[in-house]
This record gives structure tokens, C-alpha cells and sequence, in this order.
């Protein structure tokens, strides 16, 4: 979130498409960017009003949080991201998920392991706003395999370390034709790519 106009308003991009969570009267809470929890020691925030803009800020969202009532107050919150309980989560259709669940898991190609998902993207229209229609993007850090021997790589050990990443995340289409499973529980996405896909320049 960041600052939005001169009452406290915030402009936030949404990292979901059930904006029915951004009803007025909802209580969020704030958390550091990525975290998986709110921050220690806060409270829940009312959200007094919330809109879509128009214009150049499409697709994002102004909220109004009670206690952010000036320029300053919005930037003491510039930054955090809000969260609310799972349980207020509503029901996903069959074969949808949460951002939250995929984040962190480990992306396969078949057996090979990819990387480990990092983010969520979206593809934007020209107007600013989400295309609807089109898959979203994994945004993979990608396992370095290019700096040592795959021969002598340690057997008992498939985890992406920080050691073990490029420097920029790869965008896989997860599309669900390419999908073969999602195992939440064991933090494992296994697709069957298309070759040339990974690592592909342009």
C-alpha cells in the first residue's frame, strides 16, 4: 500500500480477485510484504471505504482504514500489506487456489525440480486492468543447475537455497493444461512444460 489522496486513503493492489473481501466494515490486519502472519503487536484496522480508480491507478484499489485520517498517517502504512483470518476466506471453485498456498511451494517440470514459486503476476490490459481471461503467471526463482554437475550433485537434497537461485524470478504461464497436480500439503506443483520454455530469452 501507499499513499492516496490527502484523507488517509491508501492505494493497494490486490492480490486477489474476490474483491468481495474489500466490503467496508471488514477488519484487517497488517504484515510485513511476504509474511505469513500479521506484525507482532498490531491490531485490526476497520476498512471504512474502499473504491476502484479510474485513469492510470486501474485495477488497484483506494482503501480507507480507520485511523488513517492525513498525508502522514497513510505513510506511517506505506508498504505493509493487509491480511484477514482464513476463516472469513470465502469457498474456491474446484481447481482454484489462493496465492498464500502457492507461494513457497517447489514448481516441478515432470520429475525435474524448476524452483520454488515466489509470487503471483497478472497480465494487464492497456486500461490498467487485470485481463480476466488470461492465466496467471508463477513467478519462479529458478534452481541453478548451470554451476555444478548434475552427477555430483548431493543426492538427498532437492531444496531451492539462496545459494541455488538465479537473480531473477522465471514467469510460467500456469495454465491448466500444463498442470498435472498441486499437493498443498506437501508444498509440490508438478507441470509438464513445454521445451524451451524455462530459461527462454525475449
Amino acid at each position: 500500500m501507499r499513499p492516496q489522496g490527502r484523507r488517509g486513503e491508501l492505494l493497494a493492489d490486490p492480490l486477489t480477485d474476490q474483491t468481495v473481501l474489500l466490503t467496508p466494515g471488514r477488519e484487517l490486519w497488517l504484515a510485513k510484504p511476504g509474511a505469513s502472519e500479521p506484525s507482532e503487536g498490531t491490531s485490526p484496522l476497520k476498512l471504512e471505504d474502499s473504491w476502484e480508480p479510474t485513469g492510470r491507478n486501474a485495477g488497484r484499489w483506494v482503501l480507507k482504514l480507520s485511523g488513517s485520517d492525513s498525508i502522514s498517517d497513510a505513510e506511517a502504512l506505506s508498504g505493509y500489506e493487509l491480511m484477514l483470518p482464513a476463516s472469513e476466506l470465502p469457498p474456491l471453485a474446484e481447481d482454484t487456489y489462493f496465492v498464500r498456498d502457492l507461494v513457497g511451494c517447489e514448481l516441478f517440470d515432470g520429475d525435474e525440480l524448476v524452483g520454488k514459486v515466489i509470487g503471483i503476476e497478472y497480465l494487464i490490459g492497456s486500461d490498467g486492468k487485470r485481463q480476466e481471461d488470461a492465466a496467471p503467471f508463477l513467478a519462479v526463482q529458478l534452481a541453478d543447475t548451470a554451476s555444478s554437475d548434475p552427477e555430483e550433485a548431493p543426492e538427498e537434497s532437492t531444496a531451492v537455497s539462496e545459494e541455488q537461485t538465479t537473480s531473477e524470478p522465471e514467469l510460467i504461464p500456469f495454465v491448466r493444461m500444463w498442470l498435472d497436480s498441486v499437493d498443498l500439503d506437501q508444498r509440490r506443483i508438478v507441470m509438464h512444460l513445454p521445451d524451451g520454455l524455462v530459461g527462454a530469452e525475449g
